[in-house]
């Protein structure tokens, strides 16, 4: 299995029989970085790497996903956002900056509502906050997320079909998402494939959670007026001129100190773009 270079791993404990592979590198204020599907930590090794040259950057699989532990339960982005927080303070740090891609940036908004005092930073690549990708994705463009409704069906049909063809399945997204296939090469292609082959359970569980407690979730938080307290920063895809919305409206209805930027490489941009992931990052962690 590929690790990121001049990383030391360990297993973190963060719930009563949970534990996390978690790299960590580099000497300096904490940021902790989650990947997206269908991936693993590994999408930020580039990244990682540049960060480490001053941060002390901390780049976990999230729970059911690489080579964290896969319980049965327990895939709220509630629940996922508090084992992230776990391994910040199992690793001496209370206080951290906090950037997620893809689902890890659900992981990541979720942290920064329940855990405000804990998150200093919060940056998420190229997604919408649940609630609100529920509500843009409507008529024939929303056949681009089949993957989404696939998943939110009751357990059985979805793991069943996926595991009945699973390098197919995985494999669609890292060929469709990526401007750059060259960004993901061969090993890693094989690492992710490998990984989310072992894992088809719990990534449904995943997504399932997304179109149950999760949307309970962020529609409480929407009733209730809470709002981001952090600097925000939001590198996003512009998927709102395909599907017809304003996504940095969107975002500013949950995020006071907002920075919203329109990216022109792919999904995967940590990987085909990490020189100008890296600077959003650090203009983020200085302001």
């Amino acid at each position: 299995m590929p690790t990121i270079t001049d990383f030391d791993y360990r297993r973190v404990p963060v719930a009563e029989g949970v534990s996390l592979n978690v790299a960590t590198g580099g000497s300096g204020s904490p940021i902790v970085l989650l990947h997206g599907f269908p991936q693993t930590h590994l999408m930020w090794r580039h990244v990682a790497a540049d960060l480490a040259a001053d941060h002390t950057v901390i780049v976990p699989d999230l729970r059911g996903y690489g080579d964290s532990d896969k319980p049965s339960g327990g895939y709220s982005k509630r629940v996922m956002a508090a084992d992230i927080v776990a391994v910040a303070r199992a690793l001496g740090h209370d206080r951290f900056a906090l950037a997620g891609h893809d689902r890890g940036a659900l992981v990541a908004f979720r942290a920064g509502l329940d855990h405000p005092a804990a998150i200093t930073h919060l940056a998420c690549l190229d997604v919408l906050p649940t609630l609100d990708m529920w509500d843009v994705m409507r008529g024939v463009t929303a056949a681009v997320g089949f993957h989404l409704y696939l998943m939110a069906q009751p357990p059985g049909l979805p793991e069943q079909l996926i595991a009945g063809a699973p390098d197919a399945f995985f494999g669609h997204f890292l060929d469709l998402w990526a401007n750059d296939p060259s960004a993901i090469p061969p090993g890693i292609r094989t690492a992710y494939l490998d990984a989310c082959r072992d894992a088809i359970p719990s990534i449904v569980a995943d997504y399932r959670a997304s179109a149950g407690v999760d949307v309970e979730h962020d529609t409480i938080d929407r009733e209730a007026g809470n709002r981001l307290r952090m600097p925000v920063t939001v590198l996003q895809q512009d998927w709102g001129a395909a599907l017809g919305f304003d996504a940095a409206a969107l975002w500013r209805a949950w995020a006071s100190d907002l920075e919203h930027e329109t990216v022109t490489c792919g999904h995967f941009m940590a990987e085909e773009a990490p020189g100008d992931v890296a600077k959003s990052l650090r203009a983020l962690l200085s302001r």
